[in-house]
């Protein structure tokens, strides 16, 4: 999966992420789901498990940068 695909998608948090944590997220790809290491694309916001993220960056091959999405 190429950068290209990856930015603007959209996943869940299952694990915590905030300043000092590597978190985690599950996103929807290739037909089925994947979990993906995820820290926040501020780097100083804390998002909770269950929060809805939009992919804002992507570093191949399990690294993603996210941003919560408002009003979810």
């Amino acid at each position: 999966m190429d950068d290209v695909s990856m930015v603007g998608l959209m996943g869940r948090v299952t694990g915590t992420i905030g300043p000092g944590l590597v978190g985690e997220v599950i996103v929807r790809v290739r037909g089925g789901a994947e979990h993906f290491l995820a820290y926040a694309a501020t780097g100083a916001d804390r998002i909770e498990r269950g929060t809805v993220v939009t992919v804002i960056e992507y570093l191949p091959p399990r690294t993603v940068y996210v941003s919560a999405v408002y009003g979810s």
